[in-house]
């Protein structure tokens, strides 16, 4: 397929699927790199469309206190921070994820540019390689000869390190949601088992159709047995890092009930933010798609995550 789709308009069906949906992975503004819509600017064309907030990602700051702010402008759109457990805060550092749960956090990824997993930022590129944005500001910094070295998450016999089990604790203590970020296929089946033993509620894995993560299909199935959910980002089909035909597959694999959808979106070049999920939801409709099985994906299961309630 094409690197990347040729985009219209959502259709009035689709913007009526997501009403109400939560988009729980965006890269909104300020943030180090550019971004093609503010936190403010979002939450306002949530408040148009209908859908009821989103999380703010940044790879290198916590967000709580940015979605904050937005929450008091626009108390009626549910905005929510986070933080990434990459070197920028201290890698696998509890006492980070301590602050941002008290400063009201809703989601915690394990590491991601700085994942042991993630080589995008780290490997020299080919000379015509196309990087994402912040791989080129994982090479930016080493020609200054800043160094951001991988985030261990475990040991040589993939047993998770106290310092990961502390975060774990945080997070359960604070009923948090568990992403599992850029971590490869045998890290992220010991965090969510160690995740599960400290009875941790919610968890994510991370776009598993991701390059640097692309689990195979019953890597996926067992992991939505052990209760996670499994995250189908717009980016990743809309840019051709997996086909949309592959990630359908994997949700009707692993059962519709286990996935949800995000957009990831947030970067210049892609398509606005809050077409995002009408889009795939487009798409999905047109693969065969059932509009209980669409809700389930994009409302039900993204209110369940960002809130903790069950809907019908």
């Amino acid at each position: 397929m094409p690197s990347k789709d040729q985009v219209s308009q959502p259709s009035t069906r689709a913007r009526q699927l997501v009403h109400g949906a939560y988009d729980l992975h965006v890269h909104t503004g300020p943030d180090i790199m550019k971004r093609s819509i503010t936190d403010i600017e979002l939450a306002k064309r949530c408040a148009q469309w209908g859908q009821a907030g989103f999380v703010i990602k940044s790879h290198y700051t916590p967000t709580a206190e940015r979605a904050a702010l937005v929450r008091t402008l626009l108390p009626d759109i549910h905005v929510m921070g986070a933080i990434a457990l990459n070197q920028a805060i201290g890698g696998m550092n509890a006492l980070a994820v301590e602050i941002a749960a008290r400063e009201g956090a809703r989601f915690v990824w394990m590491p991601t540019v700085d994942a042991v997993n993630e080589t995008a930022g780290r490997i020299p590129p080919a000379p015509d390689a196309k990087l994402p944005f912040w791989a080129r500001f994982q090479h930016e910094l080493r020609t200054q000869g800043i160094q951001s070295e991988p985030v261990r998450v475990v040991d040589e016999a993939n047993q998770v390190l106290a310092e990961t089990r502390a975060v774990l604790q945080a997070i359960a203590r604070h009923n948090l949601v568990l992403a599992t970020g850029h971590l490869g296929r045998d890290e992220i089946f010991a965090v969510v088992d160690a995740a599960l033993e400290e009875g941790i509620r919610f968890i994510v894995i991370t776009h598993p159709e991701f390059p640097s993560q692309n689990l195979s299909q019953e890597d996926q199935i067992a992991l939505a047995q052990r209760g996670a959910f499994l995250e189908r980002c717009f980016v990743t089909a809309h840019t051709g890092k997996v086909s949309w035909e592959k990630m359908f597959h994997n949700i009707r694999a692993a059962g519709y009930e286990h996935s949800f959808l995000s957009t990831d979106l947030g970067q210049p070049a892609n398509p606005p933010v809050e077409d995002g999920l009408a889009l795939m939801v487009d798409r999905m409709l047109e693969a065969g798609f059932s509009e209980e099985e669409l809700h389930t994906m994009v409302v039900r299961n993204t209110v369940h995550l960002a809130t903790g309630k069950v809907v019908s």
